[in-house]
């Protein structure tokens, strides 16, 4: 009885303090975020204002975040440390698509003039984890690593093959919709399934249009939605009749072998 009663008295007696790191390591990472490529650095003013964070409680953090190499003090501030670079060179390694899958991607994008994507499924999100953008002034990017809802969009459709009652439910009620959305991904996934692509056009962005096809993984599951986006105006149905079998036949080459990410597995 003592072994089965234990665990239950130590989860009482740590809870405050779990509580306490939880919310901690939430603190250092709002502060980690507030570095971008249009503000590399931040002084300590900065993220006390940001954060609505004590300046005692930001000056523990910041130096418990320097210590470990995440934050690097200049004479402009606080920027990302060489703890940064270490994961960010390991998550590169790990994250980043076989380089086939690369080539394809760039001769989509030279070819057609339009921004390449590659999404794979996260949950209830779909996470960009490649892009090639398109050569002309006008046109649509996100970056790699983004995570955009499920509830829209030609690479959401695609992407919901395998879907279940439950997870459509989920996706449709974060949606503008709400739950009867349901319904409405359940015959887009149905279609894209059995065209072998979808479309869209101002689903989640107006003036936005993307054309999808599935990738296959190694047990022949779809895992991937290769995707070309860009302008409304650009995508006139002679174009996508025309984007449709070139993205097909890169897909096919990409599952050739079975195409293989950590999101995959």
């Amino acid at each position: 009885m003592a072994e089965q009663h234990s665990p239950l008295r130590r989860s009482s007696s740590t809870e405050p303090s779990d509580a306490g790191g939880v919310r901690s390591v939430q603190r250092a990472m709002e502060i980690l975020s507030l570095l971008t490529e249009t503000q590399p650095s931040v002084t300590i003013r900065e993220i006390v204002d940001r954060t609505g964070l004590a300046k005692t409680t930001v000056i523990r953090l910041v130096q418990t975040l320097e210590q470990n190499g995440l934050l690097w003090a200049t004479s402009r501030g606080y920027t990302a440390g060489p703890g940064l670079w270490r994961w960010a060179h390991l998550a590169q390694r790990s994250w980043e698509v076989p380089p086939e899958t690369r080539q394809l991607m760039r001769d989509l994008a030279a070819a057609h003039r339009e921004t390449v994507n590659l999404y794979m499924t996260r949950d209830v999100n779909r996470v960009c984890v490649a892009q090639e953008e398109s050569p002309q002034a006008l046109r649509h990017v996100v970056r790699v690593g983004d995570e955009l809802p499920m509830w829209a969009g030609a690479s959401s459709k695609v992407l919901l093959h395998d879907a279940g009652p439950a997870m459509l439910v989920r996706i449709a009620t974060n949606s503008p919709w709400g739950d009867g959305h349901a319904d409405t991904l359940r015959e887009w996934a149905r279609e894209a399934t059995a065209n072998g692509y979808a479309t869209s056009a101002g689903e989640r962005e107006p003036g936005l249009s993307a054309v999808a096809v599935p990738v296959t993984g190694r047990s022949v599951s779809v895992v991937a939605a290769l995707c070309l986006s860009g302008p409304t105006l650009r995508f006139t149905p002679e174009r996508v009749a025309e984007f449709i079998p070139a993205l097909q036949e890169a897909a096919a080459r990409m599952s050739e072998k079975g195409f293989d990410h950590p999101l995959a597995g």
